[in-house]
Formats: structure tokens, sequence, C-alpha cells
């Protein structure tokens, strides 16, 4: 029988994260929540530009909680926890791209023992961060001995990115670099990339122990020296038009796991003038021991501005590895259970080709 997925807001993540269990040969659209009243009682198909599918979206959470769903995928623009207890407390396991990619040392205790009261699963994953920032780099340093530094990082032209008003007003592009710098970005990111450098740290035994260990968070701007064109308008001279965030653990001084971002709209009309490289944009992560591993992923950029616009693989990859998970955190011991604790995540095979695991 198939898993029965309850699909938790139909934004960029949402959309693709229906149509990888749509693919999943092990998984069931069983309901949808969404966010506004224009999207209510419309079907999911053609909420998400395909043929009807005969599920209903709707902002009813009994009546979706009340389905029996085996899990939710919770991707709305904002974590909300009360609401995330609720899905919980109801007894449906959970995986999101939001949130929860490692304890570290938070205090999640009410989301634990909703878990285990409930005997359900909370797992949060994602591509970065997510897999490039904790699985990818743990898998890669395993090739290394004597390992001094792990380095998980984006290249990305955020023009492709057709989310406006995230873009501006959490992303903070096309404000002064004073309210770049004051804005609300820096730590919702946080909650996810430094999760992932702890996880790095503590796995790999860095400082011997977290107490051996800082961290800190280091940004950087640069603005625009002439109109540049960006998904929410027009970005003009002296406002924000690349931004580069890293988060570091560091041992004496010296950065031992980093996570970074370059976002930049274009590579032209900047000050200071960045680029991506000759190598584009682009994923890396990078294990610094002997021998030294760098590993680039290319293809979760889009072509083209255009072909972001309409389909963006780093949105799809970040859906695509949530949908990958959802039958092994199913599957698991009840708990907010990360990458660490549950077996290697596979996809499955296209439908003519099989599809479905044997055992």
């Amino acid at each position: 029988m198939a898993y029965r997925v309850i699909q938790w807001a139909t934004g960029g993540v949402g959309r693709a994260a229906i149509e990888g269990v749509l693919s999943h040969p092990e998984l069931e659209l069983a309901g949808c929540w969404v966010h506004s009243a224009e999207k209510e009682g419309k079907d999911v198909g053609t909420l998400i530009g395909r043929d009807p599918l005969g599920v209903t979206a709707t902002r009813d959470i009994d009546a979706l909680l009340a389905l029996g769903a085996d899990c939710v995928f919770y991707s709305p623009v904002m974590a909300n926890k009360p609401e995330l207890l609720r899905i919980l407390e109801a007894g449906v396991n959970v995986v999101t791209p939001l949130n929860w990619f490692y304890r570290g040392d938070r205090n999640w205790q009410d989301l634990e023992d909703a878990c285990q009261k409930a005997g359900v699963t909370l797992h949060g994953t994602g591509i970065h961060p997510g897999g490039i920032t904790e699985r990818f780099p743990l898998m890669v340093s395993a090739l290394s001995a004597g390992v001094t530094h792990v380095r998980a990082e984006e290249f990305s032209d955020l023009r492709t990115y057709n989310s406006p008003d995230v873009v501006r007003h959490i992303m903070g592009f096309g404000v002064s670099p004073e309210e770049a710098m004051a804005g609300p970005i820096v730590d919702l990111l946080g909650a996810g990339f430094k999760a992932s450098v702890r996880m790095v740290v503590d796995e790999m035994g860095f400082g011997g122990g977290a107490e051996g260990v800082d961290y800190d968070t280091v940004q950087e701007i640069a603005v625009a020296t002439a109109p540049i064109e960006a998904p929410f308008g027009t970005i003009e001279p002296g406002q924000v038009a690349a931004r580069r965030f890293e988060w570091r653990a560091l041992v004496d001084g010296t950065p031992v796991v980093s996570a970074v971002v370059n976002w930049l709209m274009g590579e032209e009309h900047l000050d200071p003038a960045w680029g991506f490289g000759p190598a584009g944009e682009r994923f890396e992560v990078e294990v610094t021991g002997d021998p030294d591993v760098l590993l680039t992923f290319k293809g979760l950029q889009p072509e083209s501005i255009e072909e972001g616009l309409v389909r963006n693989p780093g949105i799809v990859v970040t859906a695509n590895h949530c949908v990958s998970a959802i039958p092994y955190v199913v599957a698991a011991e009840p708990g907010i259970r990360t990458y660490l604790d549950l077996p290697l995540l596979a996809g499955r095979a296209a439908p003519h080709l099989g599809g479905r695991r044997s055992s």
C-alpha cells in the first residue's frame, strides 16, 4: 500500500513536492492545505497546472488531519510551531525543509514529547541547508584522513528565484545596506545552516566536542551601480544587489566547518565586483585533508532566468530530497530524526523501469 501524504502549502517548494509525490511509486497524495481563500476548494491538479487529481485544496486543518494520512510535507513560507505540534499530536509524521535539521543545543523537548506520545517522526531536510551542508560533506569526508576544514557553498543568480516578496522583504534585496544588514534573513537562515554546521562538527569530532568550538556568522553585501532588473522590480543604484553569508565553526579561532551562500542578481553592475568565477553557478562541497576532495554539483540551477522563473531546479531538488525521505521517515522510530538517524535515502526509478523497492 502507498503511504498517504498531505501537502502543506503550495508555494514553489509545495508545487514541486506535489509533483514529486505523484511520481513516487510508494506515495499517494491524500490532501492539501492552502493559505489563501483564493486557492481553497480548487483541485490540486489545477493549482499546479496539471489535469485534475481529485484532491481538493482546503484550509480546514481538522478535516485534513482526520484523513488518517501517514505524513505531512510541511512547507509554508514560515514555520508555525503550534501548527506543527497540532499535526504531530494528531499522529501524522512530518517531513519539512524549514527547520529541525539537527538539535544541537536547542530545546525541542515539546516537539520530541509530541512525537513520542503520538508515535510519529519529525525530519528536517532539503538541499541547502540540508543535503549540501550535511549529508554530502559527511559522506565526502570519509574519503579523507586528518580533515582540517569542511566547506559547503552555493553560488546562485537570484534573478531566477520567482518569489518576489521573499527576495525583497526577507532576503533583503533592493533595500539600503543598513536595512539589509538589520533584516530577518540571518536569523531565519541560521536556524538551518547553523544546525547543519553543528551536525558536521559533532559527527566529525572537531574541537573534541561542542564546548571546544566557537560559532559565528559573517555577512557581506554588494550594491548596484546601475539599475538591475530583479523578480520584484528594479534594483536602483546604491541598493543591495548581492549578498554573502557564511556560518562558521571555529577551533582556536580557525574555521573548521563553513556553510556559505553567495546570492547575486547577476554579475554586472555590482560594487564590489562579485562574480561566480569560471565554474559559474554551482554548489560545492570541499574537504581539506589527506587528500583534499572537491565535489561540484551542476544542474541545480536553471540554464536561464526565464527557465528559473517557471521551474527552478534548486526548488525542485529541495522538494525531492524531502519527498524521497518520506518512506524512510514513516518507517523510523518516533522522535525528531536527522540524516544521522535514518538509513541511506534513495530516489525511485521511473515508473516504466520499475520504481518500487523490492523490500
